[in-house]
């Protein structure tokens, strides 16, 4: 990965970690961020900003997490401190929450997104038997809108809403063609989009979605008797943890037919809310093993220094269940120099994260270490 993007990215959410937020991760207010602290002025996103810097928005490769992110800063760390002071970089003044804004943000720009492919959702466009009901210019069906009256085709939040929203007519289309509810991963979502934006009639519309929403998503999710099924084996936080905000708006359309009730009724903005509070809960959540996890504390130097009361290092025991990827990305940036520093006066070598070795040791400090 590119060093500098990394600098880039680690200066703007330095100083803060996402997991004890005290509000949901708003985009909207990460682009006012991203512009007052003056990251545009060297940093493009989406065509805007200056290019000084690295484009951010531009997308870096499929299935980039956030654990990978962590991985790649924890490895180039000691570089870009260096670049850092070389290019004398003044941290942003960003608090906690501006830094969960921030990377609210950066995921509206598609920063985690896996990239979609025009030519896989041509086909999937067909076979999904969209095709059947809605052309790219024309109604290929009574009340079926053209592609190109979509409002949602730049936002596939905005995309499932409409089709939860008009989930009965189409069910009951469906029935009479005899057709078969299509699923959809969030790759097919955004496969299908890709196609759609890349015709001649739509092409150059922005793609982004926001993370903001004036609604009280926790509160609709209690309210239209979400959290009554999903309690227990059928708890979201497991099922959607990893999936981007088009993965988990895919999920909802293909769970509708499968609700035991009947499909609940969501007004204008409610399924944005619902959405963005199921993934402001899963965002903490980060796949791995406390086993593995646990000897790589060992081999990676950490308990040299963490179990060492005479180190001058702290106990991690403290931080049980609140380490995230991005978290550990905001203990890197706090605390790396002078880890850095302390490792070497020890002879140790920085560490190095590769694979699932990142969520492995995150499961485990979220267990709670031990000498």
């Amino acid at each position: 990965m590119n060093i500098i993007r990394l600098v880039a990215f680690a200066a703007l959410i330095a100083p803060a970690a996402l997991v004890t937020a005290a509000e949901p991760a708003d985009s909207q207010r990460g682009e006012r961020i991203f512009e007052t602290e003056s990251c545009i002025q060297c940093h493009r996103i989406q065509g805007k900003g200056g290019d000084a810097g690295p484009d951010l928005g531009k997308r870096i490769g499929r299935g980039f997490t956030p654990a990978m992110l962590a991985s790649s800063m924890w490895n180039h760390a000691p570089v870009m401190w260096t670049a850092i002071r070389a290019n004398a970089v003044r941290p942003p003044d960003i608090d906690e929450q501006g830094a969960a804004d921030l990377f609210a943000y950066f995921y509206s720009v598609r920063f985690f997104e896996n990239p979609g492919d025009a030519g896989r959702g041509k086909r999937l466009f067909t076979e999904k038997h969209c095709a059947e009901c809605h052309g790219i210019t024309s109604s290929n069906a009574s009340g079926a809108p053209p592609v190109v009256a979509w409002k949602s085709i730049g936002d596939p939040v905005a995309l499932a809403d409409a089709m939860w929203t008009h989930g009965a007519s189409m069910r009951e289309a469906f029935a009479k063609r005899k057709l078969a509810w299509p699923d959809l991963t969030g790759q097919n979502l955004t496969d299908i989009l890709v196609y759609l934006r890349n015709q001649p009639e739509t092409r150059g519309l922005p793609a982004r979605f926001d993370t903001a929403s004036m609604l009280d998503g926790k509160g609709l999710f209690a309210a239209k008797g979400c959290v009554a099924c999903h309690t227990g084996s059928m708890d979201l936080n497991a099922r959607l943890s990893g999936k981007t905000l088009t993965g988990i708006a895919a999920s909802m359309w293909s769970h509708a037919p499968k609700m035991a009730k009947a499909p609940i009724s969501l007004a204008t903005g409610e399924m944005r809310a619902i959405v963005v509070y199921l993934w402001n809960q899963q965002l903490r959540n980060t796949n791995g093993n406390a086993g593995r996890g646990k000897k790589l504390f060992t081999a990676k130097n950490c308990a040299a220094c963490h179990n060492d009361s005479s180190s001058g290092a702290p106990s991690l025991a403290a931080k049980k269940g609140s380490i995230s990827a991005v978290s550990m990305v905001s203990i890197l940036w706090r605390h790396g120099p002078a880890m850095l520093e302390r490792m070497q006066s020890k002879g140790l070598r920085w560490p190095r994260f590769e694979g699932q070795e990142m969520p492995d040791l995150i499961a485990y400090l979220n267990a709670g270490t031990e000498k």
